[in-house]
């Protein structure tokens, strides 16, 4: 029998239980643990397999959605492969790379988030593949990264530049704007919601920097009507109600006074104490309060204004003396939407009443108060304000979920807009585009000499699990499929040919009107192969042990 092991008793802890009988804790050293070489990078790819294989099915029109159930509780339904993963709460640290994988295309493009993670994921499958036949990663890292320069070349040759007006009806962005919105959940509404996208880009973008300022696009959701009741409004949405009951709903020609200092009393802002010990006192005090509120109130008549929107509070006195000189009000409008209620209206915010004049004042149309049903829940419409760049899109639904899923859905197709406001170039959906990428490092690895060829070819067939994946997705075989493409582009030299995903009887994406921005596309090819060599690169990990008791 073998001897039983000795814990060391070094670390050894000596402690009393509640009858005061004492007993020793025994801490062990904490277990390192250790992969090396091929072993780590194998675990690796394994791990971002894992992690592709989860947004895979959600890639496309025909794609699924997932629920994500937080800590909390909270349920959040989404297709959005950023939020996918940003909600994922994972362990393993090259799955939290894909992650940031898929946050960096969201912030750089705003689209194509699950499809950068499932090239990633096919990269990595195929460099396995290549490992296991005993080819160095390096080498085959070296050979992804020539052949993704020869995808975005052949990308930047295929790409069509097409018009762009500043007309809200423009086909072409239309079009872009319904592509994004074809995988999302209010593809039942894209005709109206890819117009709101359009609408709100062009009112905010400027044509000669060609850039758009997304400070200016505000999104508010509210639960309650269908996503169809979702509406553009060129303005700003503010979530709150006027501070009396008895103001008036609608308040035409506004000259909004746009304060960050309360309405109350001056007080010191260090710790103070006020002794009263007579009725005079206080009456002097309640005196002066009110002599300081009618000041306050007579320097925001002397300006002009007749709406006050204040970042703070204030009490029912104030409340009750600007109803009665009338003056509108809006209290507690939080920082953002103070700033932007300053840009739209071409308004300063003031610090202080002192310091309110007439050219200080912002302008707009009209301020109306907007009820929703039999809740009593209330917001205020700011309309035609002096400075028209500012709009607010207002995205309604039946439940909080799905209006959450709106915003995301929207500023997907928003972002797609602004790209191409910026860069007018694109190639056409569908898996077309990796199609003809996949074909054309497929021709140049005949032309490579040595191992490089395998990387090629490899990189090649990564790129075609995007079009065997639209069509599984589909319902279509993806093999079958796949092939019958490839044949149809290399006869008829045509690289608008795609996956018909949703069974229009043509795979035409130029005549289905499938279209995607170049720098999209070119970006996620990019992103996804430096990620794979950053991944093969590494061949040893050592994981520190936690100490346990």
């Amino acid at each position: 029998m073998a001897a039983q092991q000795v814990p060391d008793l070094s670390n050894a802890i000596v402690a009393q239980d509640e009858m005061g009988r004492p007993f020793i804790i025994v801490r062990d050293q904490g277990k390192k643990q250790r992969k090396h070489g091929i072993e780590a990078t194998k675990s690796h790819i394994l791990a971002a397999r894992s992690v592709a294989s989860i947004v895979k099915t959600s890639l496309g029109p025909r794609g699924l959605d997932k629920i994500l159930i937080s800590q909390d509780g909270d349920i959040t339904i989404t297709n959005d492969g950023a939020t996918i993963l940003t909600q994922m709460d994972l362990d393993n640290e090259i799955a939290k790379l894909l992650v940031e994988l898929s946050r960096s295309q969201d912030d750089e493009i705003g689209d194509g988030t699950t499809g950068v993670v499932v090239i990633a994921g096919a990269l990595l499958d195929q460099a396995l593949e290549l490992i296991e036949k005993g080819i160095h990663p390096i080498k085959i890292a070296n050979g992804f990264d020539e052949a993704c320069k020869i995808a975005v070349q052949h990308l930047d040759s295929i790409a069509d530049n097409i018009d762009i007006s500043t007309e809200s009806t423009d086909s072409n962005l239309l079009k872009a704007a319904r592509t994004s919105l074809g995988s999302k959940i209010v593809s039942k509404a894209h005709e109206h919601f890819s117009q709101m996208a359009v609408d709100a880009v062009l009112a905010v973008a400027d044509f000669e920097r060609k850039d758009v300022d997304f400070e200016l696009i505000k999104m508010e959701k509210k639960v309650g009507g269908s996503i169809d009741d979702s509406s553009l409004i060129r303005g700003v949405l503010l979530d709150k109600d006027f501070s009396h009951p008895q103001m008036p709903k609608i308040v035409k020609d506004c000259k909004i006074a746009i304060l960050t200092c309360p309405f109350e009393p001056p007080k010191p802002k260090t710790k103070h104490k006020l002794d009263i010990s007579t009725v005079e006192e206080f009456k002097v005090l309640q005196e002066y309060e009110q002599k300081k509120f009618q000041e306050m109130i007579d320097l925001v008549k002397a300006s002009g204004a007749n709406v006050v929107a204040c970042q703070w509070g204030f009490d029912d006195e104030a409340n009750h003396l600007l109803l009665a000189n009338g003056l509108n009000a809006i209290r507690w409008i939080g920082g953002s939407e103070l700033e932007l209620l300053a840009i739209a209206t071409n308004g300063r915010i003031v610090p202080r009443f002192e310091d309110l004049t007439p050219e200080k004042l912002g302008r707009a149309g009209s301020i109306r108060e907007l009820e929703f049903g039999t809740t009593r829940d209330r917001m205020l419409v700011i309309e035609d304000c002096s400075n028209t760049k500012a709009v607010t899109c207002f995205i309604r639904g039946s439940n909080e979920m799905i209006a959450a899923e709106g915003i995301r859905a929207l500023h997907d197709s928003v972002c797609v807009v602004r790209n191409l406001v910026r860069d007018s170039r694109v190639v056409y959906g569908g898996g077309a585009a990796e199609l003809t990428a996949s074909l054309a490092v497929s021709e140049a690895a005949d032309k490579q000499k040595g191992i490089d060829q395998y990387a090629f070819r490899a990189f090649s067939a990564a790129l075609d699990t995007i079009p065997m994946t639209l069509a599984e997705n589909s319902g279509l075989d993806p093999i079958e499929t796949l092939s019958a493409l490839k044949a149809k582009q290399i006869i008829e030299k045509s690289s608008h040919l795609g996956v018909d995903c949703l069974g229009k009887g043509t795979n035409d994406m130029k005549e289905l009107f499938v279209i995607d921005p170049l720098i999209g596309k070119k970006q996620q090819l990019l992103l996804a192969t430096q990620l794979t060599r950053m991944i093969l690169k590494i061949n040893d990990v050592i994981i520190s042990g936690k100490d346990e008791y």
